[in-house]
């Protein structure tokens, strides 16, 4: 084996392939081992240039010996710009730890510093060059390329300014200058969005930074989701207003704090513009939950006599509501004029239950006007399995095989109910087959929703310890 001081240029290349080959194909699960070998790899490669009396800070000590003062030379700048690298990969690690993904912009920008630093140094200890000569002309080059790349750095600095402040991440969504999508990286000179189109937005951080952001993804767990709807102005705003709070009242999805409300938006010469609004916990759910809003409004409204039907008589409300109702769809028109009149409606006060768990009622109860809550039971207490609406019926495993009902409804707000007797509805079931299937269909759905409702309920955890003991005992 070659004696280590004097083979200092093949000690130094071996580290350096080694180097260059544990980093590109070392089986690390995590950034910190790769970085920690590479910090041992430098180490170990200052020890064998400085056990050979290279010293990165001094040109080389052989003067006479020009292949040898070439090769130390070469070894000696190595080392500048390796030490660079593994200081840049440091500083990444760091960053990387304590801002996540949204410091690789940071960590680039230090990175280049770093490195520009090393090629001063190394030109000034290494190569004996007039270091402030070499700063000089460098800094006229630089104002030089600096007004050629106004708009480029200007894009830079923006990306540092984001990165710093971080009105946005990685994966949140958001609205910049108008373009709304899922921040997909933030790279030195844009911010990547992918749109609700499935299309790629690039934003220049420049305009990002001086552009309106809005931010849906903060706080975390409550996005706002709000329907704007159009009435005319003969329609009393109070009817309105009660209307989208049932509306609103209706969707399970919407949080209860802060709670949801309706508001007069503005007043125009024919109509008047009115706001519904609540926040859900996912954004993801924004959508569904917004078009059930709109769904849900129209059916209050129209059941408030807003939208239709205001001044006709109640049995052409009825007839109306008829239509609204999936489960008797395949009904003709004669067989739905004689079914609504034979509804018989009923004002339900707020909180009073309509039909209890394990009751088997007479009739088959359909929803006129507000908002009922079904409950299942969950051991000895009751959870809220969703929330109905106008045109949606009750007692449908009655009708079908007169077994009890398997959940207890309970007005959440003044309702108007109407019943059909359930011999009626039979009737109608055997009259038209499509009935007694659209009831069937109902009640598997209702059932597999309860079940699948109980299954993600997690099963309660029993404290120990003292305090465990003092709530048992």
């Amino acid at each position: 084996m070659p004696d280590l001081p004097s083979q200092p240029l093949l000690w130094g290349f071996a580290l350096l392939i080694a180097d260059l080959l544990l980093w590109q194909w070392a089986p690390f699960a995590h950034q910190a081992g790769r970085v920690g070998v590479r910090v041992a790899l430098f180490l170990g490669y200052s020890a064998v240039i400085m056990a050979a009396g290279i010293s990165p800070l001094q040109p080389p000590p052989w003067p006479d010996n020009t292949l040898w003062n070439l090769a130390a030379t070469g070894l000696a700048i190595i080392w500048w710009l390796y030490g660079a690298r593994t200081l840049g990969e440091v500083l990444g690690l760091i960053l990387t730890r304590r801002i996540g993904h949204s410091g690789r912009l940071l960590r680039d920008v230090l990175g280049a510093v770093v490195f520009l630093i090393a090629v001063v140094a190394a030109a000034g200890y290494v190569l004996q060059l007039p270091v402030k000569g070499l700063l000089a002309t460098s800094g006229a080059v630089a104002i030089i390329v600096g007004l050629a790349l106004q708009s480029t750095l200007s894009d830079v600095f923006s990306g540092i300014v984001l990165n710093t402040t971080k009105p946005y991440q990685v994966d949140d969504w958001v609205a910049i200058d108008g373009t709304e999508g899922k921040v997909t990286d933030i790279d030195w000179r844009a911010t990547h969005l992918l749109t609700t189109a499935g299309a790629t937005a690039v934003v220049p951080n420049s305009v990002a930074a001086k552009a309106r952001i809005v931010n849906y993804s903060r706080p975390v767990g409550r996005h706002g989701v709000t329907i704007t709807v159009s009435v005319p102005n003969q329609v009393r705003p109070g009817r309105v207003l009660e209307a989208l709070e049932r509306a609103l009242r209706g969707s399970h999805a919407l949080l209860p704090d802060p709670p949801p409300r309706a508001l007069v938006k503005e007043a125009g010469e024919d109509s008047t513009e009115y706001t519904a609004s609540g926040f859900v916990a996912n954004l993801a759910s924004k959508g569904e939950v917004r078009n059930q809003l709109f769904d849900l409004a129209h059916r209050h409204l129209e059941a408030a006599g807003v939208t239709s039907h205001d001044s006709g008589p109640a049995s052409t409300r009825k007839r109306a509501l008829l239509d609204e109702v999936k489960v008797f769809r395949a009904l003709a028109s004669s067989e739905k004029d004689r079914l609504a009149d034979a509804l018989q409606a009923r004002d339900v006060p707020a909180g009073q239950v309509i039909l209890d768990m394990g009751e088997v009622p007479a009739n088959l109860f359909i929803i006129g006007a507000g908002v009922v809550s079904a409950a299942i039971a969950n051991g000895d207490t009751f959870i809220e399995a969703g929330r109905m609406g106008p045109g949606e019926v009750m007692g449908e495993q009655s009708v079908l095989d007169d077994t009890p009902s398997q959940a207890r409804f309970t007005a959440l707000t003044s309702c108007t109910l109407y019943s059909v007797d359930k011999a009626l509805t039979r009737e109608c079931v055997a009259a038209r087959a499509e009935v007694g299937k659209a009831l069937q269909k109902l009640q598997a759905v209702r059932r597999q929703s309860s079940q699948s409702l109980l299954l993600q309920r997690p099963a309660p955890v029993r404290k120990g310890g003292f305090l465990g003991w003092l709530q048992r005992h």
